[in-house]
């Protein structure tokens, strides 16, 4: 039986990298190692690949394809197979970004392995270097009594995982749902602590008697105590996220983290709006089952402290793939700006993707002022402008496209925002944004009276007042 016989370099260093490997065979099946991992998530199924790869096959014509993260152009090829000899393949990645030289890398901040996942230490080796992160954080959580992969894993850096390039750590997700699988409180990632913070969950999510208490507010203080760095994810979905936010709790918001979730910014726009500063983030929830990544700015090579300092100032991008530079008056993600009223700032957006980009757009409190479209897909482009400043607010940039990746995503691409503060007015947003919240956690506090189960009524009023406390910052702008 002849063979496929790979192996994988990068063409810049020479080094033999691990990648994901498809191969479709004259009958087309995927077929792979006897031992191969298969990579998990939508789309067409790859198996993972330590660089060298070795299969069993048939005769006749094969397709090839290999990738590695979102930098490096995928390799394809149609390779005939005859019965008499193996068929050998040199295959060169080669980078279509400059990213790194940039000062700009990946990582994926929310992942974790389900309980059928029955070698996580290969698997996670293989995530944080096949998808080429240069930070891979899994998390400890508790549903019910499902005993998750992921879950061996204590709190810190995981140092049999991490080198130079590749920092590994294992964080948790704290979380409360007031139905098994209806948000309540919302849910938290806690990334860079030592300690585990517990409970690790409340209420219905861990069982029918336990109490819609402590709040999330408690867990995140306890990780910022440590040093650590806060998430709330999913859209900012949750009772409590406008109360953390408002009170300062929370460093950055994971945008659409698992794969099913839609594409919309709602509840972080209305955060924005109300003048909290909130970076952006992302991460692919269970497994790498996309290729979501959160782009921090070192401003040179790799160092985890300065990538971390960097999730924190909001100098991030997120993406499934395009690379995404906001310049507003000459100011990166991040930054604050103190123009007059009435003062023309100049905005530079750009791109460049492997995937053709549809669509930019800037988005200046909330709304689209300026936007491009390319029905026929563009790689790269520059988009620049001028926007009058008639109020405090945000500036950010984002990409839409029709085109999807090998997980069969759509490709898009959001920066965290520019800041503008000092020209004395309010943004009409603002209030409406905080009418918005406002609402939302009446809501919640009309939950947690009736509702919510607690063993004591001191309990429920700390939940009340933790909320008002929240609500008053609303109330103070409208």
């Amino acid at each position: 039986m002849p063979k496929i016989i790979g192996e994988i370099r990068d063409s810049a260093t020479g080094e033999v990298v691990q990648a994901r490997v498809q191969v479709l065979s004259p009958t087309g099946d995927n077929i792979a190692p006897a031992d191969a991992m298969w990579k998990v998530g939508s789309g067409e199924p790859f198996f993972y690949s330590n660089g060298q790869f070795s299969l069993d096959t048939c005769r006749g014509y094969h397709r090839v394809l290999i990738e590695r993260g979102t930098e490096f152009t995928p390799w394809e090829k149609v390779v005939e197979v005859d019965s008499s000899s193996d068929t050998s393949l040199s295959v060169n990645l080669k980078r279509w970004s400059d990213l790194p030289n940039r000062g700009w890398h990946p990582g994926n901040t929310h992942i974790h392995y389900d309980e059928k996942e029955t070698d996580p230490d290969r698997r996670l080796r293989y995530d944080s270097r096949v998808e080429d992160l240069r930070m891979t954080a899994v998390s400890i959580l508790k549903r019910w009594d499902l005993e998750y992969a992921t879950n061996k894993y204590p709190p810190g850096v995981l140092t049999e995982y991490t080198d130079t390039h590749h920092y590994v750590q294992s964080g948790e997700e704290t979380r409360h749902n007031r139905d098994p699988f209806d948000i309540g409180y919302g849910h938290v990632m806690l990334l860079n602590i030592q300690n585990q913070v517990d409970p690790l969950s409340r209420g219905l999510i861990v069982d029918q008697f336990d109490p819609d208490y402590p709040p999330l507010t408690y867990a995140c203080d306890q990780a910022n105590d440590q040093g650590g760095l806060v998430i709330w994810c999913h859209n900012g979905q949750g009772m409590e996220a406008p109360v953390a936010a408002a009170l300062g709790k929370v460093h950055a918001m994971n945008l659409f983290d698992p794969f099913w979730n839609d594409i919309e910014y709602l509840y972080w726009y209305h955060m924005l709006n109300t003048g909290i500063k909130m970076p952006v983030s992302t991460g692919s929830d269970w497994f790498v089952s996309s290729a979501n990544r959160v782009y921090s700015n070192t401003e040179g090579e790799f160092n985890y402290d300065s990538w971390l300092n960097g999730i924190k100032t909001g100098k991030t991008f997120i993406t499934n793939g395009p690379a995404l530079y906001l310049s507003v008056s000459g100011e990166q993600p991040g930054a604050i700006l103190c123009p007059e009223r009435g003062a023309r700032v100049p905005i530079h957006a750009s791109w460049n993707s492997h995937h053709p980009i549809t669509r930019i757009e800037i988005v200046l409190n909330g709304a689209v002022v300026v936007r491009q479209d390319f029905p026929e897909g563009r790689t790269r482009g520059v988009v620049e402008s001028e926007i009058i400043l008639e109020s405090d607010g945000w500036i950010a940039a984002r990409l839409g496209s029709s085109s999807r990746d090998s997980f069969n995503q759509p490709i898009w691409a959001h920066t965290s925002p520019v800041y503008i503060r000092g020209t004395e007015v309010q943004s009409p947003a603002s209030k409406v944004s905080a009418r918005f919240y406002d609402e939302q956690i009446d809501e919640g506090i009309k939950w947690v009276k009736t509702k919510g189960r607690f063993y004591n009524d001191s309990q429920r009023k700390e939940i009340v007042d933790l909320f008002r406390n929240g609500q008053d910052w609303y109330r103070r702008l409208i």
